[in-house]
Parts: structure tokens; C-alpha cells; sequence
């Protein structure tokens, strides 16, 4: 697959939360020379961020982040601000253990809500695969295909794992026409980026992969 095929999938991440205006800037400057997808950042630099990069570049922001247990209500307002400070794209975090309780209609009603404040904004949920079973996780995959959201993703990178090859093929194979994919955490190769993408997966969330990038080609394009 070719390098600027699979940088044009990556959501170039920085959610460190030591992170600062000076690490936002430099990550937009390489996801707009290298192309990415997005890059994907704190709410709180979201504002600042899109007035820097205008349209040369989408802003995805994170919400209900990382342990995704604030109320809907919270969750729809987050996103909501977001969208007016300039995001284009939302991540949310699903309430895990209402998950863990099967309160399924609460949590394709809070998708919904999130949905609803995104003001036409790609949604992406995020479900945590590290912390669910199997069954769980087919089970987020038929919810958020039931959804008004647009994407399932895997992890936060900040629980004990993020995206495996295996979540995505299972994510294949549950997922209805026309729910797509992110693939996100621990994605650490160029090898695993190309893979995840060959797997099913549309969008990837990583930190690394425009770094290695950056490193094989020394003055980059």
C-alpha cells in the first residue's frame, strides 16, 4: 500500500495531557504536510487550533474522554462546544459498564444525543475493545450500526491495550453497510497501519506513524 494512502487515513494524534499549544501547532503542520486525514487533539485546543490551520486540514477532538462515564447530557454539551470552537469530527467514549449491565437502548440514546450536538459532524465511537468480551463487542457493533453515528473505534490508547487485527476483522464482519472503522492505539508500524487498513479499517488513530514517516524519508516529502 502506498505511504500517502495510508497517511491519508491517519487521524495524527496528540492527547498527552502535558501537552502544549507549541505540540498542537507542530502537529498540525505535519498533518497538513503529510497529509492526513485529521489531526486529533484536546477540546481545549480546538479553537486555536482550527483558526491556525483554517480548511487546509479537518480537527478532531475527543469526548466523554478517555473513561467515557459523563452523563449523555454532558457528552451532547462537550460536543456541541466542540463543533463551535471549530471541530470537524468527534470522537466519543461509550459508558463501558452501562455496557456491562446490557442497557443497550441507554447507550444508542446517548450515541444519538452526541450525535445530535455534533451538528452534522462525523461522530466516531470509541468502545474500548481492551475492556470488553467478545460478545460485547459484536454486540457495540450492532448498536453503533443502529446508531445515527459514523464510525466505530476501538480504544482510547489510554486503557491496558488499544486496536488489535483482530477487533478489526470481528468489527468486518458485525458492522453494517455503511458503519466504518477506526483502528486506534498502539498502532506502532507502518506494517500494522497497512494491515488494519487491509483488515477493514478507514481511519487510523496514532502518534507514530507520521513520526516514522519522518524518520525514513529524513527530509520528508
Amino acid at each position: 500500500m502506498d505511504i500517502k494512502e495510508i497517511l491519508s487515513k491517519v487521524d495524527h494524534t496528540v492527547l498527552s495531557q502535558g501537552a502544549t499549544w507549541d505540540d498542537i501547532r507542530a502537529l498540525c503542520d505535519d498533518g497538513i504536510k503529510y497529509g492526513c486525514a485529521s489531526v486529533c487533539i484536546a477540546p481545549a485546543f480546538v479553537k486555536r487550533a482550527k483558526e491556525y490551520v483554517g480548511e487546509s486540514l479537518k480537527i478532531c477532538t475527543v469526548i466523554g474522554f478517555p473513561n467515557g462515564y459523563s452523563t449523555a447530557k454532558v457528552k451532547a454539551f462537550e460536543a456541541s462546544e466542540a463543533v463551535k470552537d471549530g471541530a470537524d469530527e468527534i470522537d466519543m467514549v461509550i459508558n463501558i459498564g452501562m455496557l456491562k449491565e446490557k442497557r443497550y437502548g441507554e447507550i444508542l440514546e446517548e450515541i444519538n444525543k452526541v450525535k445530535e450536538g455534533c451538528n452534522g459532524r462525523l461522530l466516531k465511537v470509541i468502545i474500548e475493545t481492551c475492556l470488553l468480551t467478545k460478545d460485547e463487542k459484536i454486540k457495540m457493533c450492532e448498536i453503533v450500526s443502529e446508531s445515527k453515528a459514523d464510525y466505530i473505534k476501538t480504544s482510547t490508547g489510554f486503557s491496558t491495550a488499544g486496536a488489535t487485527r483482530e477487533d478489526i476483522e470481528l468489527f468486518s464482519k458485525h458492522v453494517k453497510k455503511g458503519t466504518l472503522i477506526k483502528a486506534a492505539g498502539g498502532i506502532s508500524s507502518l506494517e500494522d497501519a497497512e494491515a488494519m487498513l487491509t483488515l477493514g479499517a478507514s481511519r487510523l488513530g496514532t502518534s507514530r506513524i507520521v513520526k516514522l514517516v519522518k524518520n525514513e524519508e529524513g527530509h520528508g516529502y
